[in-house]
């Protein structure tokens, strides 16, 4: 590379003195000089035109260039430098074409050429610093229900600040630089590290294995486990203590109950490939891009496929719980979005959404008036209305004149207490009445809310911030049976995210199923714009 930047760059380089003589005030400018100037700005001007930014910055400068001469060197080098790094964020490197960069850069020999040159070189850069800072995709367009909104840095500010700053430092610092991101950076390196080296070595041919197994699969699955970190090497070829607890450790961070015993599913989990566990990493690093607000030093955050709702404080999580997600169907998925939680409702009444109105309730009240006989019908000003009155093979969902509502009580289908963060999709968190769901493995079960396992101490921990009995406050509302709102006086962040790779602040990764299917619409979209996992047999 360092022969290249100077071979090529000595053409740049001097063309940049002859740009530098020409703006030299009162000095007679022979006329072939004059030529090869208006040529090279020519050539940046009308390769500069098919792009309105582009040529917006150029036109500014009078279609001087930014990459020749003596002072861009720095620049150059920078830029190349990162561009045959971009792999190591999972960008696809074949829009940079570094090759094909040193090539036609080498090949220049006129003005003109130079000119297009110069053009190609701020394309690219920009390119580049638009994947790396804000991602390579836009998330509405691989899935309807990534409803992040990512901010992006105006182009032409993106070039002005590139010049007047050091090339290296600005360039490293466009990509997140939230620990979360570098610790995924690292990870993918290490994967690759070991993947280049044999992988994991083979998989687990057996649907279980528990304490007390022998035989040539118990020593795969310890092979497997030493190779993947969670077991000390071992010749041991019985499935004993230490194997049932490095299978624990595993099933741990992997979102698996930890039994301790590899059934079918930790098995499953455990075969899979480390290109397909790369695929993830890559995928959390581009959604890492994406996230570029402020996540609040408190906050929210529930991960979807890690069925958890975690309130965070400075980086550290001060509470947890499991929780329930939105069910695997088009209609009830839980969408990815970013909010604010206002208030919390003690014994809140359940309005029914419309779409459930229509779609489940009334067509059952058409065969049995009174099904769904824990609900209240209402008018559009909130009266009840007797349903013995109503006529419902009069209507369907386009017409259907009545609301729903389910005042509070212990079976209501919000439980005691919802949090809200009002937003255009009807999400909030909330209590439930079904609680054996919490003990399930995959908790996908709701119409699109977060149901929570222990919205009390949610509540409590939110409370703790505005009162120094947080738990009888919220009691002391509880006790009255009646619908009750508790405004917290300090609003906090809610992130509903979807992360199948994941760090801890060790560095470690753990890794959950794409229950969505979201991370594969994201990868297969990346490979189509050009990204590459090496691929291997795990």
């Amino acid at each position: 590379m360092g022969r290249f930047i100077d071979f090529a760059g000595a053409r740049l380089r001097r063309f940049g003195c002859v740009l530098s003589v020409v703006a030299l005030a009162g000095t007679a400018i022979p006329a072939s000089v004059q030529a090869q100037v208006t040529a090279f700005r020519q050539a940046v001007a009308e390769t500069a035109a098919r792009d309105d930014d582009v040529a917006a910055f150029y036109r500014s400068r009078n279609f001087e260039g930014i990459w020749s001469g003596d002072s861009a060197m720095g620049h150059r080098n920078a830029l190349l430098s990162a561009l045959e790094n971009a792999g190591h964020h999972g960008l696809p490197t074949n829009r940079y074409d570094v090759a094909s960069l040193i090539a036609q850069m080498q090949s220049a020999r006129t003005p003109a050429e130079l000119g297009e040159i110069e053009v190609l070189l701020t394309k690219t850069f920009l390119q580049y610093a638009r994947d790396v800072q804000s991602g390579v995709l836009r998330p509405k367009s691989v899935d309807p229900m990534i409803v992040r909104e990512v901010t992006y840095t105006p182009r032409v500010d993106l070039l002005t600040e590139f010049r007047s700053s050091n090339p290296t430092t600005f360039l490293r610092s466009l990509p997140p630089s939230t620990p979360e991101y570098t610790r995924l950076v690292a990870a993918k390196l290490r994967l690759e590290t070991q993947q280049a080296t044999g992988g994991w070595g083979p998989v687990v041919n057996a649907e279980k294995l528990e304490a007390g197994a022998t035989g040539a699969e118990v020593i795969a699955l310890r092979n497997r486990l030493v190779a993947m970190g969670y077991l000390e090497r071992s010749v041991t070829a019985t499935y004993d203590a230490q194997i049932a607890e490095a299978v624990r450790a595993f099933q741990r961070s992997h979102g698996l109950q930890e039994d301790g015993t590899a059934g079918p599913s930790t098995i499953a989990e455990m075969n899979r490939p480390i290109s397909e566990r790369l695929q993830s990493i890559v995928v959390a690093m581009e959604r890492e891009r994406w996230f570029s607000q402020d996540k609040g030093d408190r906050h929210v955050w529930v991960n979807l496929t890690d069925f958890s709702a975690k309130v965070v404080d400075f980086g550290q999580v001060t509470f947890s719980t499991r929780s329930v997600i939105g069910a695997v169907d088009p209609d009830r998925e839980t969408p990815e979005f970013s909010d604010i939680m206002e208030y919390m409702v003690i014994n809140p009444s359940w309005y029914v959404p419309r779409s459930i109105v229509t779609k489940e309730y009334l067509p059952q009240m058409q065969r049995n008036r009174g099904a769904a006989g824990h609900l209240l019908i209402t008018d559009r000003n909130g009266r009840t209305v007797n349903r013995a009155n109503i006529d419902f093979n009069r209507y369907n969902a386009r017409n259907f004149p009545f609301s729903m509502r389910q005042p509070p009580s212990n079976r209501n289908a919000l439980g005691l207490v919802k949090f809200m963060f009002p937003n255009q999709y009807n999400i909030y968190l909330h209590d439930t009445p079904a609680k054996s769901l919490f003990g399930r493995e995959v908790r996908a079960y709701s119409h699109g809310c977060i149901r929570l396992n222990d919205p009390f101490d949610f509540a409590y921990a939110l409370l703790a911030k505005q009162s120094d009995n947080p738990e009888e406050l919220f009691q002391s509302r509880l006790r009255t049976g009646n619908e009750s709102r508790v405004t917290l006086d300090e609003a906090v962040p809610v992130h509903l995210v979807y992360r199948t790779a994941f760090t801890t602040n060790t560095g470690d990764v753990e890794f959950r199923r794409d229950i969505y299917g979201r991370d594969r619409k994201i990868w297969n979209a990346l490979t189509r714009e050009g990204v590459v996992v090496p691929g291997v047999q795990g």
